[in-house]
């Protein structure tokens, strides 16, 4: 059993892949070449905004965006420390210093309360210049509480969509629901191509145009015109194709992973030891994972373990804040400094997921845990 099925996915649209692989080999435009335009347009029509500029890995297009905004020494970023290391490497890459905000532990994303309570508390030489909540697992973060925060506060809102593309918050696709969003192509992204890939979205005219200027060394007129300092960020062709054809099926491909997230949510929900994932009122998820809470860590290893021993992959995703690694010691953070960040990290576990995850074998993860925890199975 794969924990997420990527050879399903290829089989089912092998021909059209190689198809669209073999036209960039023969128009041999390997960068910036039509493809990438074309998936710009589409992805800029699908999310909904003026703008999308594509990228060459998720990380990037947080850093390009932080650097569009002129992010730097001195400046305060706020974001949750539950979250994979890029969303706070990205500041720290510039000199601006993370300041981290506990999380909602139903949503699993940045509390609006606590951002709230931590901007009034701030009193550092530090600038607070912006905010990045991050979409964990696919769900949107509560973007009304956190823009009206960012407004009172002067503040510009950073979407971390890595994990959220084809998600929906409050009737708005994710990528569109802060001032700019950074998503990632990572192959288990719930849209991934065959490498690394990204995009940023805005409808900021002036953003967009420096964003175009940084993936390519800052460029100005032309590449020997430099008017700034950027990055080498461009998106490859070939993987700008291989989303082409991704993007085709995509929509199908949410729809069957709600499938799967409803027979789980259903199969697991009456189990005592488990809590499942929550999702708001008119919020939608793309589920990138599929993450259920366990009462404890000792307990969360011992389900662990038995579904090891009948063949069924799992992850802990995050098993450790970004406040408490070896990375951010020099801030001085300590345990306790964001509890609810936390106590999840000590007591998640993702199941096998995805639009491809065969039922048979999604009976077995649900007869396994039931088994596990001395539970009838459901018929």
């Amino acid at each position: 059993m794969e924990f997420i099925d990527l050879a399903a996915q290829q089989a089912r649209i092998k021909d059209k892949i190689d198809a669209a692989i073999q036209r960039v080999l023969a128009h041999g435009k390997y960068i910036m070449g039509p493809e990438v335009l074309e998936l710009e347009e589409r992805l800029a029509d699908y999310v909904g905004v003026k703008h999308c500029i594509s990228c060459a890995s998720g990380t990037d297009a947080l850093l390009m965006s932080l650097m569009a905004y002129g992010v730097g020494p001195g400046d305060a970023i706020f974001t949750t420390p539950f979250t994979f290391v890029a969303t706070g490497e990205v500041i720290s890459l510039l000199g601006a210093t993370p300041i981290f905000v506990d999380i909602d532990p139903k949503t699993f994303n940045i509390d609006p309360i606590r951002l709230e309570e931590a901007m009034s508390d701030f009193d550092q030489p530090l600038v607070p210049k912006g905010i990045i909540p991050v979409d964990l697992f696919g769900l949107p973060a509560d973007y009304e509480g956190l823009t009206t925060i960012a407004r009172k506060h002067g503040l510009f809102v950073l979407e971390d969509a890595a994990q959220s593309f084809g998600a929906t918050y409050k009737g708005r696709k994710a990528c569109s629901l802060a001032d700019a969003a950074a998503t990632s192509f990572f192959p288990a992204k719930p849209l991934g191509c065959y490498g690394d890939g990204g995009a940023i979205f805005t409808d900021d005219d002036e953003l967009a145009e420096k964003l175009q200027s940084i993936r390519v060394h800052g460029k100005g007129s032309d590449k020997y015109d430099n008017v700034r300092i950027g990055i080498n960020g461009r998106l490859d062709t070939i993987q700008a194709a291989i989303l082409l054809t991704k993007l085709a099926i995509f929509p199908d491909e949410v729809l069957a992973r709600q499938k799967v997230v409803d027979i789980y949510s259903h199969s697991l929900s009456d189990i005592r030891e488990i809590t499942t994932p929550y999702v708001p009122k008119d919020y939608s998820s793309v589920w990138a994972q599929y993450s259920i809470l366990l009462e404890n860590k000792e307990q969360r290893e011992y389900l662990q373990a038995a579904l090891q021993q009948k063949g069924i992959p799992t992850a802990v995703y995050y098993p450790k804040p970004l406040h408490l690694q070896t990375a951010y010691v020099e801030f001085g953070f300590k345990k306790g400094d964001n509890a609810h960040s936390e106590g999840v990290a000590e007591r998640i576990l993702s199941l096998p997921m995805g639009p491809y995850l065969k039922k048979k074998d999604q009976d077995a993860v649900v007869a396994a845990i039931r088994n596990t925890f001395g539970c009838r199975c459901h018929a």
